[in-house]
């Protein structure tokens, strides 16, 4: 951090504390104050309506996310939330979020919000379906990898690191080392739970800026069918221990043809909220790999039964207090793919440079490109020219709904593949793809039709005032 940031957030640290004590005092009356100073001092960035939600999910207690407010103010341990406010509000969203703008500008082309990275390939599950489980104890990035990563996204405004892998707590002494050097930055580790003790939950209370999403898929039945015998109480194990220290963590729910049923339950999603969980993250299972089963693939009568159930979720009135989201069925959000730079792209436990965690080719590796050499080579330049790779942002992704655009990216930059088991041919993947693919498409062209839409393009992802068309 420069002087300056420092300077700045000591300030907000010690407003954090008046804020606070502040809340507490009249948590329902106090938190639409802070709202309103909050709008006032982020200077416009973020869309007004977004604070107009807030303001009513605080004020009304017949909305459900009143009651997700005052979890919030009730159940999380305030010393170790306000280190992740100021990483992820001041860091990532107001000195972040103004970097990544202006070298989206300058460098013409995709500069990321968020970085994911694979620690290590290695895993201590065997998830049926998972890629992850075909590739051992193979490949690790270094300490230095990983630090000059973050050093490296930090000066493009990349501020948020996930990491993902094979089993990311493996590592969880370099990765608690990142976090302790980067205090402005907020780390997420996707986690299957097994590594997870008291310990290490005083280790998140120190740094801070840390937060755990957890791997769960329904009923001990449905989960453990995918992910070994055992593995669900173990899970809920390490999900009341992060309850008991008032620690801010979340679920990473896989949904596949065969579980959709338990994981969107009442059932679950209750005893996920009183067991401590604020969001859940929902993708879509993706045939990756030479281990992939294509029949897990959620039929389209699946996915538009997840796009009818999230709306049901987030609705002020019919919903849980508990944020979902999924990145197929919400890309009417974002404009569509977010990958390639666009939002996101993905470093896998060699090196690789990858466009998406799912999709595995690359033609750049950190250990002979920087970050910023890699976003300007022919794979990402294709995303950025392409992106969104539909018009009907319910079939966004490039891969599982649009397979030639694939195809045809994979073909023409020559980009290799980087499964670190076998090659995976780009016909072989996308193959897998075609019928769901064919299949979903008048399924998503009638809700697009037939229900509205928020604005494609937000101010996080393209900001300047060009078409893909113009880019070319």
């Amino acid at each position: 951090m420069t002087s300056k940031e420092k300077a700045q957030r000591a300030a907000a640290s010690v407003a954090l504390d008046g804020v606070m004590k502040y809340i507490k005092k009249s948590p329902e009356e106090n938190l639409v104050k802070v709202v309103n100073l909050i709008e006032k001092f982020t200077g416009g960035m973020f869309p007004s309506k977004n604070f107009d939600a807030f303001r009513t999910a605080v004020t009304d207690k017949e909305n459900v996310w009143h009651d997700f407010a005052m979890r919030f103010v009730n159940e999380q341990d305030f010393k170790t939330l306000k280190k992740m406010i100021l990483a992820i509000g001041l860091g990532a969203g107001v000195n972040g979020t103004k970097a990544v703008r202006a070298n989206r500008e300058i460098y013409k082309c995709n500069i990321p919000f968020i970085i994911l990275l694979d620690p290590t390939s290695a895993c201590n599950l065997k998830c049926k379906g998972c890629w992850s489980a075909e590739y051992g104890n193979k490949h690790s990035l270094s300490l230095d990898d990983m630090r000059s990563i973050v050093n490296q996204g930090k000066a493009l405004g990349t501020h948020i690191y996930m990491f993902t892998g094979g089993e990311p707590l493996i590592r969880k002494d370099d990765i608690i080392t990142l976090c302790s050097e980067n205090p402005d930055c907020g780390f997420l580790a996707y986690t299957n739970a097994t590594l997870v003790d008291e310990a290490f939950c005083e280790e998140i209370k120190r740094v801070g800026n840390i937060v755990l999403a957890f791997s769960i898929e329904g009923t001990p039945e449905t989960n453990d069918a995918r992910r070994g015998e055992g593995s669900y109480e173990r899970t809920m194990q390490a999900i009341r221990l992060l309850k008991k220290n008032g620690l801010f963590f979340g679920l990473s729910v896989c949904y596949t043809s065969q579980n959709l049923a338990a994981v969107t339950s009442d059932e679950f999603i209750d005893k996920m909220i009183e067991n401590g969980a604020m969001f859940a993250f929902y993708f879509n299972y993706m045939p990756v790999g030479k281990c992939a089963v294509e029949e897990l693939i959620p039929t389209p009568e699946q996915r538009k039964f997840m796009y009818g159930w999230l709306r049901k979720m987030r609705s002020g009135k019919t919903g849980k207090p508990m944020f979902v989201m999924d990145f197929q069925d919400d890309g009417e959000y974002v404009g569509g793919c977010i990958a390639g730079g666009r939002n996101y792209f993905h470093i896998n436990s060699a090196g690789d440079i990858e466009p998406c965690v799912f999709i595995h080719y690359a033609d750049s590796n950190i250990h002979r490109d920087t970050l910023l050499e890699a976003l300007k080579k022919p794979l990402f330049q294709a995303y950025w020219h392409n992106q969104p790779f539909n018009e009907n942002h319910l079939r966004p992704c490039p891969m599982l709904e649009n397979p030639d655009c694939l195809r045809k990216i994979i073909n023409e930059t020559g980009a290799k593949s980087t499964n670190l088991e076998a090659p995976e041919d780009v016909e072989t993947l996308c193959a897998r793809c075609d019928r769901f693919a064919k299949n979903w498409q008048p399924v998503a062209d009638e809700l697009w039709k037939n229900n509205p839409h928020p604005k494609p393009k937000t101010q996080y992802y393209r900001d300047m005032d060009t078409s893909k068309d113009t880019l070319k």
